[in-house]
């Protein structure tokens, strides 16, 4: 479905469960109408997925040309990712500031997208200070950990708050929002990385589902940011060939405003702007052009052209 969708890589999550939480933790009562089990562990051994089971998925995402990986949500998932030799490691938000998790993930010496969901800028320099001189090949996502996220706490400018802080790092978006907007909003301001959680039904039981793109939604989004991708061009302003014809049809040039004489020094109330045919000087040069002498006797409307104007030395556009 996710390369159908023409997403590059598929991100599941993984845990060793008693790494991740501790026993009072995983013994507690869960009775939420999400929960598949009488206790937190129950609910979360049924939920994970065992290491022939990734081993599997590696194995078909390679077979379908797609990238795969999870987030380690533990020291010892990370060891497994490792072996299982994922393209990257993925820091969830809650390990952010896990700080020796950080120091030995980045030690493994693998590509390291790092999520900033609950964390301040001072950790995310503190993250940085950590990870940099292990491994510099890590980006940072803005994330904020919500599901579903409303706008009103997505804090996309955070993005450029990150690019100013640390432009030596790719920078990107993990959004737990609905819709696809604000995710091609990111890739506008940037966003090199964006992840979004995605489901087969928003409807099923699990808090994540309705904060997940549905496959058509997905293919729209990637669809959205290939155009965004093109759209975000260069930034040298300049004419451009494609307006080539708009401009031979509505260019504008000088035109005289009343008859001009011949010999006579041209004034500005003598000038005037128009689509002219033919195309004469263009609108900006109108003041250079006061001063100058006219060779020729110029008729009332008529363009003025470089053949009437006495020594015109014509401008270089650069």
């Amino acid at each position: 479905v996710l390369q159908d969708c023409g997403a590059d890589c598929a991100k599941f999550q993984k845990s060793e469960l008693e790494y991740k939480f501790n026993k009072k933790a995983l013994e507690r009562p869960y009775t939420s109408k999400h929960s598949w089990g009488k206790t937190y562990g129950e609910h979360k051994r049924h939920l994970e997925f065992s290491h022939d089971q990734y081993r599997e998925l590696k194995k078909y995402a390679e077979e379908i040309g797609i990238f795969f990986t999870a987030s380690g949500m533990d020291e010892m998932a990370v060891e497994f990712l490792h072996e299982l030799d994922v393209p990257f490691f993925k820091v969830g938000s809650g390990d952010t500031n896990n700080f020796p998790y950080l120091e030995k993930t980045a030690k493994k010496g693998r590509p390291m997208v790092i999520s900033s969901g609950m964390q301040s800028m001072n950790t995310m320099h503190q993250v940085y200070q950590i990870v940099k001189p292990i491994n510099p090949n890590f980006c940072f996502l803005q994330c904020t950990s919500a599901y579903p996220l409303q706008p009103e706490d997505v804090n996309l400018r955070v993005i450029s708050a990150y690019q100013s802080a640390f432009p030596d790092i790719p920078i990107g978006y993990s959004g737990h929002e609905t819709g696809i907007a604000i995710s091609v909003a990111a890739v506008a301001m940037g966003a090199k990385v964006l992840e979004r959680h995605v489901t087969l039904d928003k409807t099923w039981k699990g808090s994540d589902h309705q904060a997940s793109l549905e496959p058509n939604e997905l293919a729209e989004l990637v669809k959205a940011i290939r155009t965004v991708e093109k759209a975000m061009g260069s930034p040298i302003k300049q004419l451009l060939p494609c307006e080539m014809a708009c401009n031979e049809k509505l260019g504008k040039s000088v035109v005289a405003k009343v008859a001009i004489p011949e010999g006579a020094v041209l004034t500005l109330d003598m000038l005037t702007v128009k689509v002219g045919e033919p195309k004469g000087f263009p609108p900006e040069s109108i003041f250079d052009l006061v001063g100058q002498k006219v060779k020729k006797k110029i008729e009332e409307d008529e363009t003025i052209t470089e053949q009437v104007v006495e020594n015109h030395v014509k401008k270089m556009k650069c």
